[in-house]
């Protein structure tokens, strides 16, 4: 897909590596619907991206508030053609913690926005891009899932988030196969440590530490490097079912 010819739905939008995207996507003279519960910081970034984007209040947890971000994205756009589910939470937490097991209801959550989530966003879109008109490769639109190398190397504390990043890299090869015939394709990203919100609260002396465990080049993750690897993936349509690292070599410790 032609990076000016993006319609693209963007969950977690409002920050971090989502905002990057939808950034990417403007710029390149495409369409972004930032779709966040961030709902203030949300429309200040898609006020500040200009008139080919807007914002959608959505909680990818409630399938009728994807339904009806989706929806009312696919209308403000007139059309969807590419949806990169970056909506997620950490959810740190070890299975024997100092005040007992890990509750079952922890679990369930981080679950429910990660997993569950990302699932809520893709049949949306995907409803949506089989009725689209298909181009020169009878391509008619592209999901993207944010994994994380924690779903290979999952570190002591990560059980919930590693579970949840390995199931969304589960679901692409399957996706990817039944959708083929609708001309969708199905990819994830495995981003490494990446500067993100969550990052950059953690002291600058944390995050030197982070980024020296990187192989090459020995710092932090860019947003807009995941950013450009989204739109790599959109421009070459024989990047389907499959899973890319964007991690710089690194292969986490247990700690």
């Amino acid at each position: 897909m032609q990076a000016h010819e993006l319609k693209a739905v963007v969950s977690g939008g409002a920050s971090g590596l989502g905002l990057a995207v939808a950034r990417r996507i403007v710029a390149d003279g495409g369409r972004a619907a930032l779709l966040d519960v961030q709902e203030e910081l949300g429309r200040r970034a898609a006020s500040e991206l200009g008139p080919q984007a807007s914002f959608h209040r959505c909680d990818v947890t409630d399938e009728a508030s994807v339904n009806a971000a989706v929806a009312a994205a696919h209308a403000s756009m007139g059309g969807l053609t590419l949806a990169v589910n970056c909506a997620g939470v950490v959810g740190a937490g070890r299975l024997l913690g100092r005040d007992g097991p890990m509750a079952g209801a922890f679990f369930a959550k981080v679950v429910a926005i990660n997993l569950i989530g990302t699932l809520h966003v893709d049949k949306a879109a995907a409803q949506l891009m089989q009725a689209n008109t298909p181009n020169a490769e009878g391509e008619r639109g592209l999901l993207i899932h944010t994994s994380s190398v924690a779903a290979y190397e999952g570190q002591i504390g990560q059980v919930a988030y590693s579970a949840t990043k390995a199931g969304v890299i589960g679901m692409v090869l399957p996706m990817a196969r039944e959708l083929a015939r609708s001309g969708i394709r199905v990819m994830a990203i495995a981003p490494g440590i990446f500067e993100t919100p969550m990052v950059a609260g953690m002291t600058p002396e944390l995050q030197a530490s982070l980024g020296a465990q990187v192989p090459f080049p020995s710092r932090l993750g860019r947003p807009a490097e995941f950013a450009d690897l989204v739109a790599a993936i959109a421009r070459n349509p024989m990047l389907n079912g499959e899973t890319i690292r964007l991690d710089g070599a690194i292969r986490m410790q247990p700690k």
